[in-house]
C-alpha cells in the first residue's frame, strides 16, 4: 500500500480535510479505473479535476501531494494514497460492503493487477500515438526541468527519484522520437498475448475470476477501451473479450466513465482516419 507519510506531504492543508477526495481527469485511464470501483461501491467523493493537457500535475501544489505527478490521488480524511490499485485495495479494506476482491483471493488478485500496471507504459506509449490528437510532445524541456525540481521526490520517507526518473525519461524519449514502429509493435503484442489470457478466462464464464465482478474486470475493461480507441480489433482477435467488454459498457457506472465529450470523441474518430489513409493505423503498423 502506498500511504504518503507526514514528511512526504507539502501541500499541508489537505491533511485537514474529511470525508473521500479524489484528484484525477477524465481521461486518465488509471483515473477511470478508480471512478467505476468508486460507483460499484457506492462511495460518495468530491472531485478536483487536474488537468494533464495542460501540466496541472506538474504544479508545486499537486507534486505535493503525489512527488510522483500522477493521478490518481485519493485523500480520506486526511490520509493521502498514491497508485491506483493501491488506492482501489485500501478501499476495499475501508470500505468492505460492496466486494470487488473475492475473499481468499486477495494475493491472487494482487498479482494479476501487477500484471495489468506493468503494461501501463505500452498503454501510455499507444495511446499518445493512435489515440490523442495532435500529435507531439506534450512536455516540453522546460515542463519537465520544472516536474524534477519542484517534486519532494520522496515516498514513505525514501528517496523516490526511480520513480521521477522512469516518468521523465517516458517523455524525453517521446519528445525526440515519439513511438517508433517497432516500439509499438513490441507493446501491441504484448497486449494481444494478454488479451488471449484473458479470452481464454472467459471461456464459459461472464467475468474474469468466474460468476462475479471484479476489480479485474474494471481494470481490464479500461485498457480494452483505451486500446479500442486506438484501433485495435478486439472483437476480430479475442471474441469472447469483445463480447465481454460490450456487456461492462452497457452498464451505466462504466459507460458513464468513459464517455467522451463530442469535441473530444470527434477528434479521436480523425486522428484514427488519418492513419487509416496514410497506412499507419495501430492495425496495419502490427501487423495484424
Amino acid at each position: 500500500m502506498v500511504q504518503l507519510i507526514d514528511s512526504d506531504i507539502k501541500t499541508r492543508e489537505v491533511l485537514d480535510w474529511k470525508g473521500v477526495h479524489v484528484f484525477h481527469f477524465f481521461l486518465s485511464s488509471c483515473s477511470q479505473k478508480l471512478r467505476i470501483v468508486l460507483n460499484l461501491k457506492g462511495i460518495a467523493w468530491q472531485p478536483h479535476s487536474i488537468d494533464l493537457s495542460k501540466n496541472e500535475n506538474l504544479t508545486p501544489w499537486f507534486l505535493g501531494i503525489n512527488p510522483r505527478g500522477l493521478l490518481p490521488v485519493l485523500v480520506h480524511d486526511g490520509a493521502v494514497h498514491i497508485e491506483s490499485n493501491d488506492i482501489i485495495a485500501y478501499l476495499e479494506r475501508a470500505f468492505p460492503k460492496v466486494k470487488l476482491i473475492p475473499e481468499g483471493h486477495e494475493n491472487e488478485v494482487a498479482a494479476l493487477l501487477k500484471h495489468e500496471d506493468e503494461l501501463h507504459m505500452d498503454l501510455r506509449g499507444l495511446s499518445f500515438r493512435f489515440v490523442f490528437a495532435p500529435p507531439g510532445p506534450p512536455k516540453s524541456a522546460e515542463d519537465l526541468a520544472r516536474y524534477a525540481a519542484a517534486s519532494s521526490a520522496t515516498v514513505q520517507g525514501r528517496d523516490d527519484h526511480g520513480k521521477l526518473d522512469e516518468q521523465i525519461d517516458f517523455w524525453k524519449a517521446y519528445a525526440a522520437h515519439g513511438y517508433t514502429d517497432e516500439a509499438t509493435r513490441t507493446s501491441a503484442q504484448t497486449f494481444r498475448r494478454a488479451f488471449d489470457e484473458l479470452d481464454d478466462r472467459l471461456d464459459g464464464q461472464p467475468y474474469l475470476m468466474g460468476d462475479k465482478l471484479t476489480v479485474l474486470d474494471v481494470a481490464w475493461f479500461i485498457y480494452v477501451n483505451r486500446l479500442m480507441l486506438a484501433g485495435y480489433p478486439v472483437g476480430r482477435l479475442h471474441p469472447r473479450l469483445g463480447a465481454w467488454f460490450a456487456d461492462l459498457k452497457a452498464r451505466s457506472d462504466f459507460a458513464k466513465e468513459i464517455a467522451l465529450p463530442p469535441p473530444v470523441e470527434e477528434a479521436f474518430a480523425a486522428t484514427r482516419k488519418a492513419h487509416e489513409e496514410a497506412g499507419q493505423s495501430l492495425e496495419a503498423v502490427a501487423g495484424f
